[in-house]
């Protein structure tokens, strides 16, 4: 996998405490100059209110700075809660990983 991309697996429940690891790990990536970051949400049992808007901040920075972010793995409770908040319109969620390695061999060709 190039250089330029990055995969960032929290754990457990995105919530206040896990959201600041959270935004640490995608601040590195910026800095890191990753160009293209996947958030792999497979072992995220929940995500509240704290944990969105940690994803939605970290989508921003990366569309400011002209870099792409995916989601992928996300489970029913996580998926709900994009549809309630049509974060789903907004997040380009992947089934996952082999969906984001079949993106990337496509966008290299």
């Amino acid at each position: 996998m190039s250089a330029a991309v990055s995969i960032i697996e929290p754990s457990g429940i995105l919530d206040s405490t896990e959201a600041e690891s959270f935004r640490q790990q995608v601040d590195e990536a910026l800095e890191q100059g990753i160009e293209t970051v996947l958030i792999d949400l497979q072992h995220v049992s929940f995500v509240d209110s704290s944990g969105l808007g940690a994803l939605v901040v970290a989508l921003k920075k990366f569309k400011a700075m002209n870099r792409v972010m995916y989601i992928c793995s996300v489970n029913d409770q996580v998926r709900m809660l994009f549809e309630l908040t049509s974060m789903d319109r907004v997040f380009e969620v992947l089934r996952d990983r082999a969906e984001f390695d079949q993106r990337m061999a496509r966008s290299s060709t």
